[in-house]
């Protein structure tokens, strides 16, 4: 091995680059600093939208499925508009509002991510504010025959729009995992038929009333399970798998049928105002993916 000795490391750090700091001629107070976001003229348009995205923060979940209460990583994007003579938005408000809470405890309450956004509306000194949060939710299921519990997960997203004045808007999606077996390759074939994995993603508008101890979460999850084949597990023994596979044998769904059937379980929650469900096979005998969706609104007359 070569033995060498090696220079001291600030002259280390010059010869890979680093220089010495310069004269510093810009004030140092933030009472006396440009404030370029704050500047008032005609930029032309106002802004949908700005704010960060991205944002990954820890919080816990709370749901009637257990584990009951659970600490996951939720993924944050937090926005408001701005009218078109302000030329920017102050961005560490944001980030200030997010840490705020996660000192706090961050519980995804729909009391607490209101309370987030009005507060946040203020903080920025704009009327309106949107949240959009989402996170991995787990929950337990069991093996139908042995009854061994093992964690599933579904993504889960939020959406707040908060507004002053008007009613708060609550937009949730579910996405989760099923099992579907081809109906058509079961009519024809001799033996057997060809099955996939399906995702199914739900995406609901609540009414103003949504009672909070109604765990959307499971509602969707139930509506998405209650209608496939086959519902996939964790873990699953011999008998298991057996009553599985035959479950599917017996329950055959087209993306066209699982789309429907979905729908028809949103319909008829209380609590949900409108809804999108798609549902995407990955196909096992074909090279693409199959594909579905509806879209209804219950105001609609």
């Amino acid at each position: 091995m070569k033995n060498f000795k090696l220079p001291p490391k600030n002259e280390r750090l010059k010869l890979f680059g680093s220089i010495e700091p310069g004269l510093k001629t810009k004030p140092s107070e933030k009472e006396n600093m440009s404030d370029l976001q704050n500047m008032k003229e005609d930029f032309l348009f106002e802004l949908d939208a700005v704010g960060i995205t991205n944002v990954k923060t820890p919080v816990s979940v709370i749901s009637t499925l257990e584990p009951i209460t659970q600490s996951t990583i939720a993924t944050f994007t937090l926005t408001s508009t701005i009218p078109h003579d302000v030329k920017g938005t102050n961005m560490s408000r944001f980030t200030e509002q997010l840490e705020l809470y996660r000192k706090q405890g961050f519980t995804l309450t729909f009391s607490q991510l209101y309370d987030f956004v009005k507060e946040l509306s203020e903080r920025l000194g704009q009327k309106d504010a949107k949240l959009e949060v989402s996170f991995p939710w787990f929950y337990e299921q069991s093996a139908p025959v042995s009854s061994l519990v093992g964690l599933n997960n579904a993504d889960a997203r939020i959406l707040l729009s908060y507004q002053h004045g008007k009613t708060v808007e609550r937009t949730v999606e579910l996405t989760c995992t099923v099992t579907t077996l081809c109906p058509c390759s079961k009519e024809i074939s001799e033996y057997s038929a060809h099955n996939q994995r399906a995702y199914i993603k739900m995406t609901a508008l609540l009414t103003e009333d949504y009672d909070e101890s109604v765990d959307w979460k499971a509602v969707l999850l139930q509506a998405a399970q209650s209608n496939a084949s086959a519902v996939i597990h964790p873990i699953l023994k011999r008998p298991d798998e057996k009553i599985v596979t035959e479950k599917a044998y017996e329950n055959p769904r087209f993306v066209e049928d699982m789309v429907r059937l979905v729908a028809s379980d949103l319909y008829e929650a209380p609590f949900i105002q409108s809804f999108t469900v798609e549902c995407r096979n990955e196909e096992s005998i074909h090279l693409h993916d199959a594909y579905a969706s509806v879209t209804f609104d219950k105001t609609n007359k």
